[in-house]
């Protein structure tokens, strides 16, 4: 059924040639669909496994970040034309989503220290840094 080569491999017949090629194509396709399927869960549980908190450390970090990108002018005039204008602007910089939920309503107002929103935009940052819904983020804090 099969010829041998000087080397020693073996030829297949003509007859097994046709199949030969679409066989391991069509094999090989269903492996490499089959290990995607897997890195990717595997990736998944990696992923929700290894989530942790922000810590306060990488918030003044990225938020230093933002104030650069302001100062350059990136984000543009009305961010610095003011330390209000431009702490809103660092806020919706480091968390469009939690600057949205918490401020973008309401925003920060010259000489306004809110407290209360502060450390809600912190909680919003920690539940979105793991993965959570921030459902419900909004007024947590408030008595």
């Amino acid at each position: 059924m099969f010829k041998r080569f000087r080397s020693g491999m073996r030829q297949f017949p003509k007859s097994m040639a046709k199949c030969s090629h679409s066989l391991p194509l069509h094999i090989s396709s269903l492996m490499a669909l089959s290990i995607v399927l897997m890195l990717s869960s595997f990736t998944s549980l990696v992923l929700t496994a290894s989530r942790r908190p922000i810590t306060d450390a990488e918030i003044r970090d990225k938020k230093s970040v933002c104030y650069a990108d302001i100062e350059s002018g990136l984000w543009g005039l009305k961010c610095k034309s003011s330390i209000t204008e431009k702490e809103n602007c660092a806020l919706r910089c480091l968390s469009p989503a939690c600057y949205q939920l918490i401020y973008e309503s309401d925003p920060l107002e010259e000489g306004e220290k809110d407290h209360t929103r502060s450390q809600e935009y912190k909680y919003c940052l920690h539940k979105e840094s793991l993965g959570e819904s921030l459902e419900r983020v909004k007024g947590v804090l408030e008595f």
